[in-house]
C-alpha cells in the first residue's frame, strides 16, 4: 500500500514540480475529496437547498457572467454563442469582450464571424501572481526545493525518472512481497 502511495505522491509531487517550472499554475482536481473531508459525524451538504445552475450562470452582473463564460472557453467561439451562455445581447457581449481582449485574458480571432479563445497565459499570469501576493520570494523557493528533493527521492526509490515508467501494479506486489517476506 505504501507504494501505491508513493507512486501518487511522487505523480502530484511531479506534475507540481513540471508546472512551477514551466510557470504553470498547478491544476485542482476538483472530483478529489480528501478523506478526512467528513467524518463520521458529518454529512455531505444538502444539495437541494441550493440554487438550479441555470439560475446561478443567469443571474448576476453582465460582466460576470460573460467572465464565467470566457473562463470557459477552449476554442475559438462566436460572439453570439458567447452572448447566448452568459444570457445577454449580442452587442453587449461584444463591448466586454473587446475590453477583455484589451486586457489580455482573451485572444481575437479576426474573420467573418470575429471569435474570442480564453487567453490561458494570462490566467497562469495571474496565478503565479496570487502566489507571489500570498507567499514570500524565500517561502517559494523554499517549496520548490522541498519538491525536488521529493522528487529525487521518488525517482530513487523506484529507480525511474517519470512516473510514467513506474508500474503501479508491480510497485505493490513487490511492496507486498517485501512485507511478506519480513
Amino acid at each position: 500500500m505504501e507504494s501505491c502511495t508513493s507512486k501518487s505522491n511522487w505523480l502530484r509531487t511531479t506534475l507540481a514540480y513540471d508546472q512551477l517550472i514551466q510557470k504553470q499554475a498547478p491544476q485542482v482536481d476538483l472530483t478529489d475529496i480528501p478523506n478526512e473531508a467528513y467524518t463520521d459525524k458529518e454529512s455531505p451538504p444538502d444539495l437541494d437547498g441550493l440554487d438550479s445552475l441555470d439560475t446561478l450562470f443567469k443571474s448576476g452582473p453582465i460582466r460576470e457572467r460573460l467572465l464565467d463564460v470566457v473562463v470557459g472557453l477552449r476554442t475559438p467561439t462566436k460572439v453570439s454563442r458567447i452572448a447566448d451562455r452568459a444570457d445577454c445581447d449580442t452587442e453587449t457581449a461584444r463591448d466586454y469582450l473587446e475590453w477583455f481582449d484589451e486586457m489580455g485574458m482573451v485572444h481575437r480571432h479576426d474573420g467573418r464571424p470575429v471569435r474570442y479563445e480564453r487567453n490561458d497565459a494570462y490566467f497562469q499570469w495571474r496565478r503565479i501572481d496570487q502566489f507571489r501576493e500570498e507567499y514570500s520570494e524565500q517561502e517559494i523557493v523554499d517549496a520548490l526545493a522541498d519538491t525536488i528533493d521529493e522528487i529525487k527521492a521518488y525517482r530513487t526509490q523506484f529507480d525511474a525518472q517519470h512516473p510514467d515508467e513506474v508500474s503501479l501494479v508491480d510497485a505493490t506486489q513487490e511492496q507486498n512481497l517485501c512485507t511478506e517476506a519480513t
